[in-house]
């Protein structure tokens, strides 16, 4: 019987844990876990929850989670002031916080891309209008404009999404102006205005494509801005009005108990923390990935 090599051993692991570190700094693999299980979990809420996020019972209010001694399996994460499990309301809540993130970033995407285009590519008083107009946007304090919003309006969801959507399209419309400033001077355009082509098929055909990595990094990066927002403006009484669970109404929920129930506040609280990590990370290997000056440093 042949004796163990040792050394060659250690040297197999060592090689695949840096091998595994390596996979890990390449890749965002931990992130896209993240927001795989987000998304799944958003997706299947309904079915997935254990309790009825709703349903109130005031004789078990702020039950402590499973590992405390007077806590029980039956609700992990306990329950909040009136009676609710936390666990439900926190699935559930990934489901709505996602969704008003999700709509509010599609058509602050395409709004905002739509008039960066315009801008960039029509120049003169269309580019001096528009900008002028993100300018002055972004001159306005957000937070007070939504608040106002949410008292004359009232809070709800498709005020929510509005609001949101206001929020995120003046960076699309500043970054792919810019883009398209520099494209719309390449030999392709010249040529295909030479053809005939319409402004609109230019822009659909030649140069949408060439900020499309721009409008991926810029919404992926966006995104955990977004879900901060709305998880503010919740907490403030703002958001999606209850009994709806969100992140930051469940934050809400809990600030006054944070002494003797802290598990209220805390689950969402480091649901929204996750997260947003999670999307910042993405966004950040994305823009690594798709610029190519960056794509040339080792």
């Amino acid at each position: 019987m042949q004796p163990i090599d040792l050394d060659r051993l250690s040297g197999a692991s060592d090689s695949k844990v840096v091998k595994s570190w390596k996979l890990l700094r390449r890749w965002p693999v931990l992130s896209t876990i993240i927001v795989t299980i987000l998304v799944f979990t958003a997706i299947t809420a309904p079915w997935i929850v254990p309790h009825d996020p709703l349903d109130s019972i005031l004789a078990e209010r702020n039950v402590p989670p499973a590992w405390y001694a007077e806590g029980t399996m039956k609700y992990p994460l306990g329950k909040d002031p009136i009676g609710r499990d936390v666990l439900s309301r926190l699935i559930m809540g990934t489901r709505v916080s996602l969704m008003i993130v999700a709509v509010s970033m599609i058509v602050g995407t395409v709004v905002g891309t739509g008039l960066g285009l315009v801008a960039g590519f029509k120049g003169g008083i269309v580019d001096e209008i528009i900008m002028r107009a993100v300018d002055i946007w972004f001159g306005i304090p957000f937070i007070l404009v939504a608040l106002i919003i949410a008292v004359v309006v009232g809070p709800g969801l498709t005020t929510m999404m509005g609001l949101l959507a206001l929020a995120s399209f003046g960076g699309f419309v500043r970054q792919i102006r810019a883009e398209v400033l520099s494209l719309k001077e390449r030999d392709y355009v010249a040529l295909a205005r030479v053809a005939g082509a319409s402004t609109f098929r230019i822009l659909m055909t030649h140069i949408l494509p060439g900020v499309s990595s721009t409008v991926m990094v810029i919404a992926t990066m966006s995104t955990g801005g977004l879900i901060l927002a709305e998880s503010f403006l919740s907490f403030v009484g703002a958001g999606v009005p209850p009994p709806t669970p969100t992140w930051g109404a469940m934050v809400a929920d809990g600030r006054t108990y944070m002494r003797d129930a802290w598990w209220i506040t805390v689950a969402p609280g480091v649901a929204i923390l996750i997260t947003v990590m999670s999307l910042n990370f993405l966004g950040d290997w994305l823009r690594d990935k798709l610029d190519p000056r960056l794509r040339q440093i080792v």
